[in-house]
């Protein structure tokens, strides 16, 4: 007992704590209470950082009333109302895609990416096909994709589908595609490889059969604008002139047709490449770039062509297999760095697998520039370049296009030729109305700002022959026995309903990109409006004395040979030498004409 009251009254600083005594009991309770609750904030701390970096659900843009894409999250077993509306809602989506519709299953309409297993996922592709079997259209599956939400949601799967069905009143879809690129950079050896079905062999022989001048096969460099097309059937297959097809076989044989530009790289041959851009209004620009050598020569040029006439890109880099990975990553990332500059306004994203799904809303939602690495000797990533252009959508839907096809007919001339046994023939694109064999038009201005009547005969569109020509779409013409040295490059084929304006004045909204020294009254440049192409004088700067490098004014010109058919609002381009400016036309100042049709 003494010894017990003896231990109770030393100072708890002067004990002896031994591993029985009282005070250490205490302390283990305590500090195991203290541990528990540090695991449990640790725990509550972990369960956060989870929740926190778990993956959203990833979502697309909401579905848009408008427009050629629909979203579907089931299509499992329909009643036979369900699927009679849904067929309809099918005929409508291909009408709005001009022939085109996409469907996104597993998809809601807000754009969720709910996903579907596999049973349910099987029942709807089956239902689509019967509703595009129901409408007469063919359906590709683009891609499957796995959706996985994290540990509370099971993987389900996403999937793309691609209905085409060419409206029964055209032959087929067409869409054109400039080809851009520096000297040197594998443009036209690309498009041999896509449009004849065969690799290069390394030196060029891919290319050969794209050439029209003897000097352009002996340097094998492109110094003229030449035609290619590659065709994709209803259900996405390639067709072109690999099973020695004729270029009327191709397109009897495809409902969907690309049409490239093929553009000249060399510096001195700029005004064709300015002219191909301006006056063949292509829908896209495929800028080439050698993943060897880089952004050289003419490709900021180029790319700033097609930006400054917002023209849609995307880039293909080529010659994979003449660099290491780091070079060509390193050319990737060069790219990338000129895409994101100030003014650029261009995301540029490297493609994989997953493409298929961007670039349904690539150029006009997120300005997304899709960049493609592939050779053209191995044929490495080619089938991707193949996929992305099969899926290209018409920039143009079918409201736009039928408010064109209601206005009178406008045909601009690109191309003068003369062929034996037919007479005149004249090339170019139908910019508003619509054209058919032996309709009358009027073609002017001549010099003396007059215009002369004429008769259509025959049509032809990508060397097939063709009816009626509608507004949007490139064609050749033949006039018969019409003078050919009455015609010229910058001419216009109009109806004779049609009041024309004709001018040797006018005033445009410009900014000037680059000059050396000042813009002025005075200057001559070479104007670029559409098909025209003429030297003019700067007659005045509205509220200035002289333009430097990046400013703005509106400016009059005055053409120095003879006077042209322009539009308000059209996009302009002009240069000299170093200097280069855009804008548009706002005012016209129409001459005193002669409207007698001779």
């Amino acid at each position: 007992m003494v010894d017990l009251l003896q231990t109770a009254a030393v100072p708890p600083g002067n004990r002896h704590d031994g591993p029985g005594s009282l005070s250490n009991i205490k302390g283990k309770k305590s500090s195991k209470k203290s541990r528990a609750r540090r695991g449990k904030q640790s725990r509550k701390r972990r369960n956060k950082r989870k929740r926190n970096n778990r993956t959203p659900p990833p979502i697309l843009p909401p579905e848009a009333e408008e427009g050629n894409i629909e979203y579907k999250l089931k299509l499992v077993n329909p009643t036979q109302y369900r699927f009679e509306h849904l067929a309809t809602q099918l005929k409508w989506r291909l009408q709005e895609g001009r022939g085109e519709a996409v469907y996104q299953i597993g998809v809601e309409d807000n754009g969720l990416l709910v996903g579907l297993t596999e049973a349910d996922m099987k029942g709807s592709l089956k239902t689509l096909k019967r509703m595009a079997e129901k409408v007469g259209a063919d359906i590709t599956l683009l891609r499957e994709r796995e959706v996985d939400y994290g540990l509370d949601r099971n993987i389900r799967k996403i999937a793309e589908v691609l209905v085409r069905k060419v409206p029964d009143d055209q032959q087929f879809l067409d869409l054109r595609v400039a080809v851009l690129g520096n000297v040197d950079s594998g443009k036209s050896t690309l498009l041999g490889v896509l449009t004849q079905g065969e690799l290069d062999n390394g030196r060029g022989r891919a290319r050969l059969n794209l050439f029209r001048h003897l000097h352009e096969i002996q340097t094998g460099r492109t110094s003229s604008i030449s035609f290619e097309i590659l065709g994709f059937n209803s259900k996405g297959e390639v067709v072109n002139y690999s099973e020695s097809r004729t270029a009327e076989e191709i397109c009897e044989s495809s409902s969907k047709m690309i049409t490239f530009i093929d553009l000249a790289g060399h510096h001195k041959y700029l005004k064709t490449t300015v002219f191909g851009l301006t006056s063949y209004c292509p829908d896209f620009a495929m800028l080439v770039v050698s993943a060897n050598t880089g952004i050289a020569g003419t490709t900021r040029e180029h790319l700033g062509l097609a930006m400054a006439l917002k023209v849609p890109i995307f880039i293909v880099v080529s010659k994979v297999d003449l660099c290491s990975r780091g070079t060509m990553e390193r050319t990737v990332r060069q790219l990338e760095r000129v895409l994101k500059q100030p003014g650029s306004n261009l995301l540029p994203f490297k493609t994989n697998c997953f493409i298929v799904t961007l670039v349904r809303l690539p150029f006009c939602v997120c300005s997304i520039t899709p960049i493609f690495t592939l050779s053209s000797v191995s044929g490495e990533s080619l089938d991707l370049l193949k996929v992305f252009l099969n899926i290209l959508p018409p920039l143009s839907n079918s409201k736009e296009q039928e408010e064109l096809m209601q206005q009178l007919t406008e045909f601009q001339v690109d191309e003068i030729y003369s062929v034996p046994d037919v007479g005149t023939v004249v090339g170019g694109t139908l910019y508003s109305g619509v054209c058919r064999e032996g309709e009358r038009l009027v073609v002017g201005p001549t010099e003396e700002g007059r215009f002369l009547r004429l008769k259509v005969g025959s049509i032809q569109r990508n060397r097939s022959a063709c009816r009626v020509l509608k507004a949007g779409q490139a064609a050749t013409l033949a006039l018969g026995n019409f003078d050919r040295s009455l015609l010229r490059k910058g001419m216009v084929m109009v109806s004779p309903k049609m009041n024309p304006t004709i001018c040797c004045q006018f005033e445009a909204a410009i900014v000037l990109l680059f000059h050396a020294k000042t813009f002025r009254r005075g200057s001559q440049v070479t104007v670029h409006v559409g098909n025209v192409r003429q030297t003019a004088t700067v007659e005045c700067l509205h509220g200035k004395d002289e333009l430097r490098t990046g400013e703005r004014a509106v400016v009059r010109f005055r053409f120095i040979k003879h006077p042209e058919y322009l539009r308000l609002s059209a996009k302009l381009l002009f240069r000299e030498g170093v200097t280069k400016g855009i804008g548009h036309v706002t005012r016209l100042l129409p001459q005193d004409q002669n409207l007698n049709h001779d």
